[in-house]
């Protein structure tokens, strides 16, 4: 950790022309007239669960949030060093929290090949499929836009607006959803052909995936709290308040990654957790300083309404 702080403060000097603010990222979607009901920016929340330990906070992260009127999505390690318990997929879900799949393993090796991958995405749909959930995020936030047509998502989370201190550091260029096509001539997993009907709209309750001729990408917007708090030792939230305000006066999208791994809720933290207060702190800057101005949803809600939304063009 040592080292990659020597590396992340070089490259913080070295990018902040362009992080955490790119101001190139401000164009939006093609047709695009807004969020629902007239609301300045959208503000979404999700949570890698990475360890035990953070699975073990989960209790802790969605009563902070819930206390406050936030909802958010938990993305699983399907296999990894914890096993989920159904109840709480079904607890969280009851609560007007998403589930999510956070790859399969977090080892790293996702895209390591295509057949790789597509020997593990069988897996990862099964999961999707138990879980009754539409969006995934690969571990390290590494991403192939186009091998992940092989999953039977409605929206992908695994990229970011800018962030240079992740391992694949090339952003999606933008703060707003964008809509990745399916490769002409290739059909979703186990979809087979789709009458035009069928793909024309996504359900309000749970979107059917495998009519999807494609899926959303939606890009985190703010720096994760691993990033700031671990990597680079801020000890404040005044980049989170930063980058939100000038979010919101481009109208964009507000989604932030906060892993339940490296909260301290109890006060007993270490050199590799933060005090729980920054976030509760951040979340009630929101709440108070934008009151009526944000529309707060789960990545799966938003994807919903981009596709969805009325004035899209024939190619979104």
């Amino acid at each position: 950790m040592a080292v990659r702080r020597f590396f992340a403060s070089r490259k913080r000097q070295q990018n902040k022309a362009t992080w955490p603010i790119d101001p190139s990222t401000t164009t939006p979607p093609s047709g695009w007239s807004g969020w629902p009901d007239k609301k300045r920016f959208a503000f979404l929340l999700s949570h890698d669960v990475e360890t035990q330990i953070g699975y073990d906070k989960i209790s802790d992260l969605v009563d902070l949030e819930e206390s406050l009127g936030f909802r958010s999505v938990i993305n699983f390690i399907p296999e990894g060093q914890y096993r989920v318990s159904e109840n709480l997929v079904q607890n969280l879900k009851n609560r007007g929290f998403e589930v999510g799949v956070h790859g399969l393993h977090h080892d790293g090796k996702l895209y390591n090949s295509q057949e790789g991958f597509n020997h593990r995405a069988k897996k990862i749909n099964q999961y999707l499929k138990i879980w009754d959930a539409t969006g995934f995020r690969s571990p390290l936030m590494h991403h192939n836009l186009d091998w992940l047509h092989k999953l039977n998502i409605t929206y992908d989370s695994s990229t970011f607006d800018t962030d240079p201190f992740e391992p694949q550091p090339d952003g999606l260029g933008t703060i707003f959803p964008k809509w990745i096509p399916r490769p002409n001539g290739e059909h979703s997993p186990g979809s087979g052909e789709q009458k035009p009907e069928a793909r024309e709209r996504i359900s309000d309750s749970r979107p059917q995936s495998s009519n999807l001729d494609g899926y959303v990408e939606l890009p985190y917007t703010l720096p994760q709290d691993s990033t700031l708090y671990l990597l680079l030792k801020e000890q404040t939230i005044d980049i989170w308040k930063t980058k939100i305000a000038w979010l919101a006066q481009h109208g964009g999208m507000a989604f932030l990654n906060v892993h339940p791994d490296y909260i301290d809720f109890d006060g007993k933290g270490t050199r590799n957790q933060y005090p729980a207060p920054y976030y509760a702190n951040f979340l009630k800057h929101i709440k108070e300083t934008y009151t009526n101005q944000y529309w707060q949803a789960t990545p799966n809600g938003v994807a919903q309404f981009f596709v969805n939304r009325k004035e899209r063009p024939q190619s979104l």
